[in-house]
């Protein structure tokens, strides 16, 4: 007889949580560019700093994404994802009939308020496009090297797993979404200079919230009873089994 599948108390305030932290990251995070002056010069930094407001969501979705795959296993992460997909594809459709639904002329408000639903809202197809892709296929990488390396390490040193996983899937990502997003337009030594200085943030974001993860991860294995292994895993990722 065919056992039900098990319930978990947290899975699915997990996934709520990691599809939030995406919607906001991709909605407001590519809206504004954010600017730090420090009262020091650091190095390779200077004494400024510029970067997309999105890599401030960054901290969080990681967390997200490396504990569902540690606690849960891979299958279970692959639903978050495709659950994410789906999301970015609705919330990017419904933004683009919004931007292009005429507004009413018998709002007077609407005259400001239109332009300024068009430049937070009307990114281009190729911004579109690239922020997908790089999600669908980095976050997927992301999964895959956590659930192997677990494996692989007997469930042992945790930190390599999620730095190993970051520095492949945020690699991925970048390669991914930047040349998607702004070939042709940035100039390559920009592209380039842009691609490096994001996956690095990234990858040191995930070296100093480690003590974090490992605090998250022990605690939900507690709480859950579960600390799955992907041994018998099928890791394709066009599939919604778990």
């Amino acid at each position: 007889m065919q056992q039900p599948p098990r319930q978990y108390r947290y899975y699915d305030l997990l996934m709520t949580a990691f599809v939030t932290v995406l919607l906001c990251s991709n909605l407001i995070g590519t809206a504004k560019v954010g600017y730090i002056s420090f009262p020091f010069t650091l190095p390779l930094l200077g004494d400024n700093l510029s970067f997309g407001a999105g890599n401030l969501f960054f901290p969080l979705g990681y967390i997200f994404g490396d504990v569902l795959t540690e606690v849960y296993g891979y299958a279970r992460a692959r639903k978050v994802i495709w659950a994410g997909f789906g999301a970015m594809v609705f919330a990017t459709v419904m933004a683009w009939v919004i931007v292009h639904l005429p507004p009413s002329p018998d709002e007077p408000f609407n005259t400001q308020l239109q332009p300024a639903i068009e430049i937070l809202f009307g990114n281009t197809w190729r911004i579109v496009v690239g922020s997908i892709v790089a999600f669908w296929v980095g976050d997927f990488v992301n999964s895959y090297v956590m659930a192997k390396l677990k494996v692989l390490t007997q469930g042992k040193k945790l930190w390599m797993r999620t730095i190993g996983s970051t520095v492949l899937g945020q690699g991925i990502d970048s390669i991914l979404f930047y040349p998607i997003a702004f070939a042709g337009i940035w100039t390559f030594d920009t592209l380039l200079a842009v691609i490096v200085f994001n996956w690095a943030f990234k990858v040191t974001v995930e070296i100093v919230m480690t003590p974090v993860t490992y605090a998250v991860v022990n605690w939900l294995k507690k709480a859950e009873g579960e600390d799955f292994y992907d041994q018998a895993t099928n890791f394709t990722p066009f599939s919604l089994k778990v």
